[in-house]
């Protein structure tokens, strides 16, 4: 493996170690991909303040997180299929996450379920929920996350249907794959050897939050057939305020990019929003998350922690986040190259290199402390 010194350094390691439909999963957009791209260059035009002559010998990067004590302002963003990525995706980022000093977040579509991650770990991890017809299910997995000492839920709710990813189609992730194409993913199989024979070593194949907890849901198509099923598009308002009777403790909202749903959110009682446009994974031609912030936290900010994700590559993103509102941020993609490529190693090296990046732009800038990050440490 080349000498890793940023976060990019991983993708073509991880590209050359997974199968091309799982390095799709994680390096893939909506549609023409534009909001995707649009997440990093945004990101990238805000120019930061450099001050001098200030003394930033003590230094800080620690903070805290709907309440939980953090060295660094990073939550690992729940994905699906993770488990796909590296075998025990899920296990291997939450101990990570927990071995750095930051937060990690469980997909409900993850390949480890609920109880597997519970296990790996010592300190609490948060738990994201999509809202799905099965209210019985929906249910009982709130019971499993608070049986398994989750302390956040983290609810998603941009995604009443599933955004149309080129890529996915392509590869044979989605659909139905013809004889040649299924022989070609076969092919693509072979030529990864490592990661095959990782998948072959552990038991968790399947997604164990749902297969074992749903009657009648045991194979991988009947999966399938009962997950396009569930995605509820007549998801409204009133159900975020059921889930909110359900959970006592901290109730996040994932996926919010005006301030009208802000205000929303915070008046039905969530203590906290993501500001996120999936990744650009949903709708292709969205604001980049970044450009929305702002609105979002002067209408807001007081009220609801607000942690932001999308495009965070660089510890100077982190920053650039934190200068415009975000209290913190979801990493996505930022992690799973690091997992693809090293696994846990490589997750805790991209956390060490984004603490790093982000210690050196507080110094740069004259900040010691994240608290200090403001507006005014950039160039408007």
């Amino acid at each position: 493996m080349p000498i890793i010194t940023h976060i990019d350094d991983f993708r073509q390691p991880a590209r050359r170690k997974i199968p091309r439909m799982f390095y799709d999963l994680v390096d893939a957009g909506s549609y023409s991909e534009s909001t995707y791209r649009a997440n990093e260059a945004d990101l990238r035009a805000i120019t930061l303040r450099q001050k001098v002559c200030v003394d930033v010998a003590e230094r800080t990067t620690a903070t805290t997180l709907l309440g939980q004590p953090v060295s660094l302002p990073v939550v690992l963003a729940p994905v699906g299929s993770c488990g796909t990525i590296h075998a025990d995706g899920e296990i291997l980022a939450a101990r990570a996450a927990e071995s750095c000093g930051a937060l990690f977040t469980l997909s409900t579509m993850s390949i480890c379920s609920i109880e597997d991650v519970a296990a790996a770990v010592t300190r609490p991890f948060w738990f994201q929920l999509y809202m799905m017809k099965d209210r019985g299910f929906v249910r009982s997995l709130i019971e499993r996350a608070k049986a398994a000492n989750c302390s956040t839920l983290v609810v998603t709710v941009d995604l009443p249907i599933i955004g149309q990813r080129h890529k996915d189609y392509k590869n044979g992730m989605v659909g139905r794959p013809g004889l040649l194409k299924r022989l070609g993913i076969l092919a693509d199989y072979a030529s990864k050897p490592g990661w095959c024979l990782n998948m072959a070593r552990t038991p968790r194949k399947t997604f164990r939050n749902v297969m074992g907890h749903v009657p009648g849901i045991d194979t991988l198509d009947k999966f399938k057939i009962w997950s396009a099923s569930q995605f509820d598009p007549a998801v409204s308002w009133q159900d975020i305020e059921w889930l909110r009777g359900l959970w006592d403790g901290p109730l996040v909202l994932k996926g919010i990019l005006t301030p009208e749903d802000a205000r929303t959110a915070c008046g039905l009682g969530a203590d906290g929003i993501v500001v996120s446009n999936h990744g650009g994974r949903q709708l292709d031609g969205a604001p980049s998350t970044i450009n929305a912030l702002p609105a979002i936290a002067a209408a807001v900010g007081d009220d609801l922690e607000i942690l932001m994700d999308g495009g965070i590559r660089r510890g100077q993103d982190i920053f650039r986040a934190l200068a415009l509102g975000a209290r913190g941020v979801l990493v996505g993609r930022g992690f799973l190259y690091g997992l693809a490529a090293a696994g846990q190693q490589g997750v805790e090296r991209s956390l060490e290199i984004l603490r790093g990046e982000l210690d050196v732009t507080l110094a740069m800038t004259g900040c010691t402390a994240i608290s200090q990050v403001s507006a005014e440490c950039l160039v408007r």
